[in-house]
């Protein structure tokens, strides 16, 4: 299981000096290398330079390129280090976390592109540990998961920034522990939350909930497993989807996450010159992707509105979805016409 918890997990405070010809420069997360600017910086400058991070099963530097760099142009042949002891994506993700803390700071580019991999290589890691890794915020890390990682939709369980393991569907937790309630009234909260693979909160929430007639799961939950398996049905059926009908859209979306297939639907667009290139195409993918919010945006917006204007808020967004069906009317027709 990956280790990373948010903090730089190194081994040792242990220092050792090493030959400068044995350290293995390679897979930095700075994509235009290391700054001259920079390096010039520290040559200038008289104070003692920190040791560096090296991967010790690689001998790969994580931390420390720059520094490396000086020492290489004062003829230097040994440089002090600590080692770090890990996999091969735990030492990326903390070259990338040692990297946005301090020194020369990595560009948003070098950040996104490292996002990308991390989603990709470690789909277990949570949004908020990832954006603690990157010094990206986690709805960027949503944004990224989603365009990059379609098989994330079948993951249970994520890896969060304390290191502990926590379902993204919690439905499936909470229903169990009500039928081991419902067969052993006298489990402890430990030995529910244990048994059902929740949390202490968790159990206790859901024994209250029997206890008071409830449904063990929230109406959120039920909502946001409803909507991830509507998903993953039309995915399984429409593996290629080219376009989606926004009338359709609305009926899919029930105040959900995006669906996969439109996130797909709207980079392509977003690709395409003939939109890309004009003023009403931009404007259009603008509109386009404002629309595609997730579910906790949705929650916030729905929490935002003020009680004393919640007529006016409905009365408009009616007739605003209104105004897209008429849009998506048109534009089918048109096509029709064009046939």
């Amino acid at each position: 299981m990956m280790r990373h918890n948010g903090e730089i997990p190194t081994s040792s405070g242990e220092i050792h000096v090493v030959p400068v010809q044995t350290l293995v420069v390679a897979d930095s997360p700075r994509l235009s290398g290391e700054s001259r600017a920079h390096i010039e910086l520290l040559l200038a400058s008289a104070a003692e330079l920190p040791p560096i991070l090296v991967h010790r099963q690689t001998m790969r530097v994580l931390d420390g390129m720059h520094r490396l760099r000086v020492a290489l142009l004062r003829g230097e042949r040994e440089i002090p280090v600590r080692y770090f002891d890990g996999s091969d994506n735990e030492a990326f993700i903390l070259a990338v976390q040692s990297n946005v803390r301090h020194g020369l700071p990595l560009s948003l580019a070098d950040r996104t592109a490292a996002a990308e991999r991390i989603v990709a290589a470690c789909p277990q890691l949570s949004n908020r540990s990832i954006a603690s890794s990157t010094g990206l915020s986690p709805k960027t890390i949503a944004a990224i998961r989603r365009r990059t990682n379609g098989d994330d939709l079948q993951l249970n369980a994520r890896v969060g920034q304390d290191g502990k393991v926590r379902p993204v569907d919690y439905s499936a937790g909470r229903l169990l522990a009500a039928q081991l309630l419902e067969q052993n009234p006298d489990f402890s909260l430990r030995e529910l939350a244990e048994a059902a693979g929740i949390s202490l909160g968790t159990a206790h929430d859901v024994r209250e909930r029997c206890r008071s007639g409830r449904d063990p799961v929230p109406a959120r939950c039920r909502r946001d497993s409803a909507a991830k398996e509507q998903v993953k049905e039309r995915i399984k059926e429409q593996p290629c989807v080219e376009a989606t009908g926004p009338v359709a859209s609305v009926a899919v979306r029930a105040l959900g996450p995006a669906p996969a297939e439109w996130l797909l639907t709207l980079d392509r667009l977003k690709k395409d010159p003939s939109l890309r290139f004009s003023d009403t195409g931009r404007m259009l993918l603008r509109l386009l992707d404002a629309q595609a919010l997730d579910g906790e945006q949705w929650d916030d917006l729905v929490s935002s509105v003020p009680a004393h204007r919640a007529d006016a808020v409905v009365q408009l967004a009616l007739d605003l979805s209104r105004n897209w069906q008429a849009f998506a009317e048109q534009v089918r027709k048109k096509m029709a016409q064009s046939a």
